[in-house]
């Protein structure tokens, strides 16, 4: 039998902004069972935001979307939220870092800090989303991800509800696929995991 060549994957990192629960609960929703890799999701929030956003997405997912503790070990099978307020950082040991300091991009948590930091630990291991939303957060973090060697995927501007975000990943050539997001969840059900 001949061995795969595929390049195996270790975790995915989603962001979005405005626009983004209806994505997320769209991308999540088509994940197949079988479909077990982590999920580190930062959807920009207002600092006064209840901790709403793992129930909602847990009722349309088989994962378990919880939101992230400090220190805490970055698990199979789960979608790790970040915390309004918070930013998320992945730590070179396979946790998860959160933090108050100051705003990027005028938002906290932001996505370039997810990004940049899961791209430093996961290297070409590592899947990038950038979804609907109305700033350029997740830009910058796409094409760490990409210079990584990891795979960055954009939403289709076409068909985000706020195409400025996904816009800006493409813009700076930083996205290696532009997917709707039936294309996007389709694609990760194909890949072969670790």
């Amino acid at each position: 039998m001949p061995v795969s060549t595929k390049k195996r994957f270790k975790a995915v990192v989603i962001g979005t902004s405005a626009g983004g629960l209806k994505a997320l609960r769209l991308l999540i929703g088509a994940l197949d069972r079988s479909f077990q890799l982590p999920i580190l999701i930062v959807q920009h929030l207002s600092p006064q935001s209840d901790s709403y956003l793992p129930q909602y997405l847990g009722q349309f997912t088989h994962l378990i979307c919880k939101e992230a503790d400090p220190h805490e070990t970055i698990m199979p099978g789960h979608a790790y939220t970040a915390p309004p307020n918070y930013h998320m950082y992945v730590e070179n040991n396979g946790t998860i870092l959160l933090s108050v300091d100051e705003k990027v991009n005028f938002a906290r948590p932001s996505i370039d800090v997810l990004f940049e930091s899961a791209a430093w630990v996961y290297q070409d291991q590592l899947i990038g989303i950038l979804l609907t939303g109305a700033n350029n957060d997740g830009a910058s973090g796409m094409c760490r991800i990409k210079s990584a060697g990891g795979l960055t995927i954009a939403q289709s501007p076409a068909q985000a509800e706020v195409p400025v975000m996904p816009e800006s990943a493409i813009n700076l050539g930083c996205a290696s696929m532009v997917l709707k997001i039936e294309e996007i969840a389709e694609y990760l059900n194909k890949l072969e995991q670790v």
